[in-house]
């Protein structure tokens, strides 16, 4: 049988379980209602990693099923593999097959490309009924036999050959064909129904439905289970480092470090789920450090390639056991991120702290005018703003007369006229 991927180190694993733990209770959405008639069935859409998040959705769907009296649980299926360890996955795919208070039929369809593979192929190969659409895969080319028998450990099936192989029951191009073909099926000495009468029209057989009820993934567990794809997390990741080095060197308010907290807490999620190597983990770290380091001296030097190197070699060992991210969005986010770490943290930190700041020393120098007489205090304007203003008394000020500012005390100006005073009597 397929192995699944071993997960990552245990703080990230932690991290996982408690967020895991949090969200348990909260798994499903509300449903939708079913139509008139009997014979409805409950539909479940699995998407991305079959990871805790979704086992429990899927667990809690089946027990829904049965409360709410469903004739069968439609899984809609497209999965790249599974994060469960071993000893869960086992334990899954054991609950699905001892449990028989209702029927289960997986339908690997519903996107550009669907497929069932690695720990995914569990789910379907359990299942009491399955189906493909045309364009479904199903198998892992990348495991070995180990001496099974099971074809799907060998080889990645398109429809024609899974077909050929007999290794599903329904041909059902789209997902109400599938659940009108589940009308009339036993299973378990239960038959099922789900469409009224069929017609024949242009030699094709037509059903009309007796009810459909969807769930989904409530919107936090859809978060958590969203930062467990290998891309997501990955950017999620590289997204919160650089926001904290942005927070650290332009000294905000705090909100690039709130969001990069939160964008830091998802990809914790998702990392501890997925296949973590730890030196990737160090290697994005040891980018963020080489960036930060030319950001403190202002020119992006050797320690800016250090950076870069390390951003494109953590990228790319960031995942084992077959779990990648694309070329595209590592040359993407490298780019980004090089562009951001050398000419916008640097541009935001000239803009945050080279504004120059006036203070009333500013002032010694300037040339104003005498409100009233100062003989030896009176009030001059300055800059367009009236002062407080003293002079010598040997040199007392007319108003209107122009005067200089020679010095500040506190509040008040000291101040001599532009002609006539000590120095151009020379004293």
């Amino acid at each position: 049988m397929p192995k699944p991927h071993p997960t990552s180190s245990v703080p990230l694993r932690a991290l996982a379980l408690l967020l895991f733990t949090v969200v348990a209770g909260v798994m499903s959405a509300p449903r939708a209602s079913a139509k008139a008639g009997d014979g409805f069935v409950n539909v479940i859409e699995v998407t991305g990693y079959l990871d805790p998040v979704m086992r429990d959705f899927i667990l809690r769907s089946i027990d829904d099923a049965v409360h709410d009296g469903a004739e069968a649980l439609v899984v809609q299926l497209d999965s790249p593999g599974s994060l469960l360890s071993q000893s869960q996955l086992d334990s899954f795919e054991a609950k699905i097959r001892a449990d028989h208070r209702v029927p289960i039929a997986v339908w690997v369809g519903g996107g550009a490309s669907p497929r069932a593979k690695g720990g995914a192929l569990r789910l379907f190969e359990s299942a009491d009924i399955n189906g493909l659409s045309r364009l479904a895969r199903i198998g892992d080319a990348t495991l070995p036999p180990d001496g099974s028998t099971d074809p799907l450990t060998q080889k990645v099936f398109n429809f024609k050959e899974a077909a050929a192989q007999h290794l599903f029951t329904i041909d059902a191009p789209v997902l109400p064909d599938f659940v009108g073909q589940l009308d009339g099926r036993t299973v378990d000495g239960h038959v099922i129904h789900t469409a009224k009468k069929a017609t024949v029209e242009k030699g094709r057989q037509l059903r009309q439905l007796n009810g459909v009820r969807f769930a989904k993934l409530g919107l936090l567990p859809r978060l958590i289970h969203t930062g467990a794809s290998p891309s997501v997390a990955y950017l999620l990741f590289v997204i919160a480092l650089a926001l904290f080095v942005f927070e650290f060197f332009t000294g905000g308010i705090g909100i690039a470090a709130s969001v990069g907290v939160g964008a830091f807490v998802l990809a914790a999620a998702g990392l501890g789920s997925l296949p973590t190597r730890p030196i990737g983990l160090g290697l994005l770290l040891l980018s963020m450090l080489g960036f930060g380091i030319d950001v403190q001296s202002g020119t992006p030097r050797f320690w800016t390639a250090v950076g870069t190197a390390s951003l494109v070699l953590g990228s790319l060992l960031l995942y084992a056991n077959g779990v990648s991210v694309s070329w595209f969005i590592i040359a993407a986010v490298t780019v980004m991120i090089v562009l951001f770490m050398v000419n916008g943290i640097p541009t935001m930190t000239r803009t945050r702290f080279a504004t120059p700041t006036i203070g009333r020393e500013s002032m010694i120098g300037e040339v104003g005018s005498a409100f009233d007489a100062i003989a030896p205090d009176g009030v001059v304007t300055v800059l367009g703003a009236p002062w407080r203003a003293r002079t010598n008394r040997a040199t007392p000020i007319a108003a209107g007369a122009a005067v200089r500012v020679v010095a500040i005390d506190g509040l008040l100006l000291e101040v001599e006229p532009l002609e006539g005073a000590a120095k151009d009597a020379g004293h």
